[in-house]
């Protein structure tokens, strides 16, 4: 054993060890003990902070603040020491929540966006189909699937042209508040602090329910030194969008700011259960911690302070204060008085403004008038949200307590959290502009125009551009991605889902008929092809472009092959082949990997979308009788013998080539019907024979295999002859 002082610094390294490995009861006893085997009268701060923190993150928070409180008072506490109790307070507060929920749980309207939550703005559609606001776009990665943009994008984001006119034609209140949203943050820029707060009054009696115009209006009242109003805007932001992390640190703001320390705490907790790396919320939570534990703050247990942050007390507070004190019958019928105008410089107004919003911007301003005529004052935050959830004609669910106070605020999908204009929606505004009907699987142009996913790929077969604006898509073309936009999606089929369902019909319909491998059976024509046989394609035509691809989109990944008539079109024999891959290069040329299967009779010629296509019936070989079995046999391994030797006897070169393109020879079959198109070398042999088309078309009408046997020994017997000769 060594000297006591070893002895106690190798327990301390131990039970550092303990406490990096997350042993906290461990790590705990053995800074326990070390402090009582320290002689009296002389305490180390250090091992009682470290055993205050080891308390913490096993649970016991109050005797864990004890100790921090005794540090305090003796001054040996700073704020860097407690970064181990703000996340255990963090954890406490996070289990507390009921129910569970994080940020991404939150309700948010269609029309909102992903980043800065609030009513979007100049929408920019990004090639993976989510869509911001393009402010919002700061950095290259998306911010909901983090997909990198093309180098050289990320500064030249288009507005998405449809989107930003439904916006307009559909929400002009909304608009109208986030043009003013933006000019009052230019003048709080600019340090012009009550012209921006103007802007926002305005907007806000606009739009009564957009938590991001309470948020900012907070931090303008905050400059202000106005906190009691900071407060109430802030709160009410918290309220309308429970899970925003901006909006509770305006409210831990006004809070501190107005003395209320422990309440700002609890606020500063929830902003770090929300992002638990923000730094300045943290920051501000260790320098309130510490002035709760400084001896001259009023004494307060924690449970107390437990209480004040339990994430559901806070949540499930009152919305609004209770709607029966509002008004009565009578009063709600003055409030849509005809002689009302808004009478303010720079104001919108009343003609413009549509019913919804005209009504609830009435109602503000008589309840500003009804408490003082001639006040120019901006109306509280919690009477824009009476006014608005009373006579806003949107539908919203109400959920109340047994005092009758409103608890919560939920909106169907089909509305925003705002108080949404009433302007009548017609589909005609989500129509495609190049086949004039719905959208249907919507993607959008990096230059912000939108078509449905089938008519852009039909344009782009033809020529690399833009069919609206013309401009160059070679880039677009070559990611051969197209992601649909998510958002004009969402808006279908929220308001027209009876539009959504018959376009889908009609979009089913047309699959099911393109799938239909006996009538308008996709025709290419080019070359022979034969069952069994590889037959590697280049496509780069237009009209074969958008075959191949309809192959692919059914499922059926079959098209069938046939020769050229100078008559007709195409010959009246031919083979269905199957697509095994398909390589695209970024041009849109493609190279297709087929085989042949089945061979087929042509019942009617016909076309479709510039390529051929025929109704079919498919054709198979007789089988024998048994009798004549044994006499097929004898001639197919004749032939067989005759076809090896041919082979055999070509040379190395054209034989490499041979093999490399159509593999080498298939054996023979064990059962030579047992195929119903024969033996596969057979039709191997009559590839590499070198015969023209118009001489091979006869073997595919064959349906006799000792017919085609017997002509195949009489190739081969020529090609004998020429080669002696």
């Amino acid at each position: 054993m060594g000297t006591p002082e070893e002895d106690g610094s190798l327990m301390l390294e131990f039970a550092a060890q303990a406490f990096q490995a997350k042993n906290f009861q461990l790590a705990c006893e053995i800074y326990e003990r070390q402090l009582q085997e320290q002689q009296a009268g002389v305490l180390d701060w250090g091992l009682l902070l470290k055993r205050a923190d080891c308390l913490a993150c096993t649970g016991k928070l109050q005797e864990a603040f004890d100790l921090y409180q005794k540090a305090s008072a003796h001054k040996q506490l700073c704020v860097e020491q407690l970064e181990t109790l703000v996340s255990c307070l963090i954890e406490q507060t996070r289990s507390k929540e009921s129910p569970r929920q994080t940020p991404q749980d939150a309700k948010r309207g269609i029309l909102t966006c992903k980043e800065c939550q609030c009513f979007l703005y100049m929408p920019v559609t990004l090639p993976c189909g989510h869509t911001f606001c393009r402010k919002c776009l700061e950095q290259s990665p998306c911010k909901v699937c983090n997909a990198a943009q093309q180098e050289g994008t990320e500064h030249h984001y288009r507005v998405n042209v449809l989107l930003s006119n439904i916006l307009i034609k559909w929400f002009p209140c909304e608009m109208q508040a986030m043009r003013l949203r933006l000019e009052g943050n230019a003048l709080f820029k600019d340090n012009r602090l009550e012209e921006a707060l103007e802007k926002y009054n305005e907007a806000i009696r606009l739009v009564p329910l957009d938590h991001l115009l309470y948020s900012n209006r907070s931090m303008i009242y905050l400059s202000l030194k106005s906190y009691e109003p900071a407060l109430e805007d802030a709160d009410t932001a918290c309220r309308l969008q429970p899970y925003w992390l901006k909006g509770h640190l305006r409210k831990a703001q006004a809070l501190a700011n107005l003395g209320k320390t422990e309440h700002a705490l609890r606020e500063f907790l929830v902003c770090l259960v929300l992002d638990s790396g923000n730094k300045t919320a943290k920051s501000e939570a260790q320098k309130l911690l510490l002035n709760i534990l400084n001896p001259g703050h009023s004494q307060v247990d924690l449970p107390d302070i437990l209480q004040m942050m339990s994430h559901t007390s806070r949540l499930k507070g009152s919305l609004v204060t209770p709607l029966n004190s509002l008004s009565t019958s009578s009063d709600s019928h003055r409030l849509f008085r005809n002689n009302f105008e808004y009478k303010k410089s720079g104001s919108v107004s009343e003609q413009s403004i549509p019913t919804t919003c005209g009504t609830v911007w009435k109602s503000v301003k008589s309840l500003e008038n009804k408490a003082d005529p001639d006040s120019q004052e901006a109306p509280s935050s919690k009477e824009c949200l009476r006014t608005s959830l009373t006579c806003n004609p949107l539908k919203r669910k109400l959920c109340t307590d047994e005092t009758g106070d409103v608890t919560s605020l939920e909106i169907p999908n089909k509305t925003l959290k705002t108080a949404g204009s009433t302007a009548e929606k017609d589909s005609s505004d989500l129509e495609c502009s190049l086949c004039m009907r719905l959208l249907y699987e919507p993607v959008t142009t990096p230059c912000g125009h939108t078509y449905c996913l089938k008519c852009l790929e039909r344009c782009l077969d033809h020529n690399p551009m833009c069919p609206l604006c013309k401009e160059d898509l070679c880039k677009y073309l070559a990611l051969r991605n197209f992601c649909k936009t998510d958002l004009l999606e969402d808006l279908i089929s929220n308001y027209f889902p009876d539009e959504l369902r018959e376009r889908k019909a009609i979009y089913e319909e047309e699959m099911a008929e393109l799938s239909n491998l006996n009538k308008n059976v996709p025709i290419f024509v080019c070359t022979m092809a034969y069952p069994t046989v590889p037959c590697p394609l280049h496509i780069f035509e237009p009209c074969y472009r958008l075959m191949i691809r309809r192959c692919m989109e059914t499922g059926t990944k079959q098209f069938g092959m046939c020769i050229g008539d100078s008559v007709k079109g195409f010959a009246d024999y031919g083979c269905m082949l199957e697509i095994r891959n398909v390589e695209f290069f970024a041009d849109g040329r493609s190279v297709v990997d087929s085989i042949g299967r089945r061979r087929f009779k042509v019942i009617q010629h016909s076309q479709r979308d510039g390529y051929n296509t025929a109704d079919i019936e498919y054709i198979e070989d007789e089988k024998v009788k048994e009798e004549d079995y044994a006499e097929l046999r004898t001639l197919h391994d004749s032939v067989y013998d005759q076809a090896y030797k041919w082979f055999s006897t070509l040379k190395p070169a054209l034989k490499t080539r041979i093999l490399s393109h159509f593999g080498s020879m298939p054996d023979k079959d064990a059962d030579l019907q047992v195929n119903p198109n024969g033996p596969a070398w057979c039709w191997w042999i009559l590839a590499v024979l070198p015969l023209e088309s118009r001489a091979q078309l006869p073997f595919l009408a064959m349906t006799s295999l000792k017919d085609r046997l017997t002509s195949i020994r009489r190739v081969l017997l020529f090609m004998c002859r020429m080669r002696t000769r």
